[in-house]
């Protein structure tokens, strides 16, 4: 039996971001179920912003095709995704430009035609960054991914986690990793 390989990164490189510790209590909630999940930071993949003649002249970035690499290998996504302006962030929508470019040898959007995702959310507001996962979620299934329905939205994220990174209610904690039980549920399913 082929265990699910998951990949799990928040849209956001601050380092104390509140995306950040949430993607992590749902990679726990996969690795619970039986998934092998390699949690990474965006700010270890740096990229220019992408660029159609930068790409022509030189091709996908290093760290781009690190990643690209990396997201290929791995069945499926979890995703914490920050909402700026109401919309996705910067660093995740150009994440997604890049690795989402064909390179020869490869089929169109290699990295996430039928992979998987689970979405997640955190923000300062009192929507905690749902408007956001609209577009996410738009975009992601524009290119392939199969979106799990559950998801959750942590508001008021400045107050909701304690020291160590946990959320401070036991039932939003419990339904974060749920976004990740879901993934790797599915994912067993459809790679066994």
């Amino acid at each position: 039996m082929v265990k699910p390989k998951i990949l799990a990164f928040a849209g956001s490189t601050r380092s104390d971001s509140f995306n950040k510790k949430l993607v992590k209590i749902a990679a726990s909630g996969a690795k619970d179920a039986g998934a092998d999940v390699t949690v990474i930071d965006l700010r270890d993949f740096t990229m220019p912003l992408y660029d159609g003649d930068l790409e022509q002249k030189e091709g996908l970035p290093s760290n781009a095709r690190k990643l690209k690499d990396l997201m290929i290998s791995h069945h499926g996504f979890l995703i914490s995704s920050p909402e700026y302006n109401s919309s996705i962030s910067g660093v995740l929508k150009n994440t997604i430009d890049w690795t989402s470019r064909p390179t020869e040898g490869e089929p169109p959007l290699a990295c996430f035609q039928g992979k998987v995702a689970g979405l997640m959310s955190a923000s300062p507001g009192a929507l905690g960054g749902l408007r956001g996962l609209v577009h996410v979620r738009s975009i992601l299934g524009n290119i392939g991914v199969l979106v799990t329905p559950h998801q959750v939205a942590i508001s008021k994220a400045h107050e909701a986690f304690d020291a160590d990174g946990a959320l401070k209610d036991k039932k939003q904690e419990d339904q974060v990793k749920k976004v990740g039980i879901d993934v790797a549920h599915l994912l067993a399913k459809l790679v066994s």
